[in-house]
This record gives structure tokens, C-alpha cells and sequence, in this order.
């Protein structure tokens, strides 16, 4: 297709290189960092408990408001972002991943891989992780739990470590982000199973 006869809405919706997201990160990190702030999402929960008012009962949650306004801003436009790129540009064919992954939540989760959009888009097992399935709403709430917790307790969360961390050289972050991937391997190689088999 030749790039000079695609109209906007083509060029949005067309795949794009992994480059050009990194491309974008990258630079949002560098504005950040020259505006002295740490970009990262798990933040702005904080923020939100202060803007409730637990500031008043808890040190904590004691902060200058209008230095944080941005964060809440940026969470809202990744919101929105998400549900402008699901329900306006999306694709209407499932989510694209390889044939061997396929193979692999078919054959060993019996985990059937949608053939188009109506049929789901090939995430996650809908008929487990859904709000009317109770042990799909106990696995998603004790996530949360989990994802929660381990944000404040790890000062930060993937985002804020891994890219922000990383990028200014912080070994803490380091080690976090090692232990994202090694929790990610165990969840991956021996917890998921258990769930979904």
C-alpha cells in the first residue's frame, strides 16, 4: 500500500514497529526527568487516597496536590487511550500471537483461541476471568491484593522501576525488575497451570 494514498485513520490503525514505542517512552522519561518528575502509575493511587483526604489521618497520604495533578491526568489519557484503541481503531481480528503459543493454551489449558473478534479476542479465558465466575472474581481480587501491595512495598511499580529505575541507573530498580521476571517465570511455569488445568 502505497503511504502516501493512507488516510489518518489507516495509518492509526496499521500495526506499528516496537521502535516507535520505545521511541515514545523514551521521550515522555526524558520530559519527565527534565521536569523533575518520576513517571511510574502506581503513584497516583497515592494520589487519589490524598485527594479523599487520607492525608489528614495519615502522614503518608500528606501531599501538595497541585504537584500531582499531572499524574492523575496521565492515567485518565491512558484510560481513555485504551478505549479509543479498543473500540475505535481496533482490530477486528483477535489478538495476533504465534502459532506456538496457540498451540500451547489449546493443548495444555484447553484454552480455545478465538477465530474472529465475536468469539473474543484470545487475552485471557473468559469463561474463567469474568465477573459472574466466582473463582474468576477471587483470582482477580487476590491479584489485585497482590499487585497493590507489592507496589507500595517495592516503592514503585513496573513502570516506575523498570523504566524510570532503570533508565536513571538505580540498583534498587534492578533488582526489582529481576524479581519481576523471576515472578513472572514461576507464575507462567508452575502457578498458572495449577489454575487453569
Amino acid at each position: 500500500m502505497n503511504f502516501l494514498n493512507l488516510t489518518i485513520m489507516d495509518l492509526i490503525s496499521q500495526p506499528w514497529h516496537w521502535a516507535f514505542s520505545g521511541f515514545v517512552i523514551a521521550f515522555i522519561l526524558l520530559i519527565s526527568t527534565w521536569a523533575g518528575k518520576s513517571f511510574g502509575v502506581s503513584s497516583s493511587y497515592k494520589v487519589m487516597c490524598s485527594m479523599a483526604g487520607a492525608g489528614k489521618r495519615i502522614p503518608f497520604f500528606d501531599l501538595n496536590l497541585k504537584e500531582e495533578y499531572w499524574r492523575i491526568a496521565f492515567v485518565v489519557g491512558a484510560i481513555v487511550g485504551g478505549i479509543i484503541g479498543s473500540q475505535v481503531i481496533g482490530s477486528p481480528e483477535p489478538v495476533d500471537i504465534s502459532q506456538a503459543t496457540i498451540n500451547h493454551l489449546v493443548n495444555d489449558f484447553n484454552m480455545p483461541y478465538p477465530e474472529n473478534i465475536s468469539e473474543g479476542t484470545g487475552f485471557i479465558p473468559e469463561d474463567l476471568y469474568n465477573l459472574t465466575n466466582p473463582k474468576g472474581l477471587f483470582l482477580a481480587i487476590l491479584g489485585g491484593l497482590f499487585v497493590g501491595f507489592g507496589a507500595r512495598y517495592g516503592e514503585g511499580c513496573t513502570s516506575g522501576h523498570a523504566i524510570t529505575g532503570l533508565s536513571h541507573l538505580q540498583k534498587p530498580s534492578l533488582f526489582t525488575v529481576i524479581g519481576f521476571f523471576i515472578g513472572g517465570l514461576i507464575m507462567t511455569h508452575l502457578i498458572l497451570p495449577l489454575i487453569l488445568g
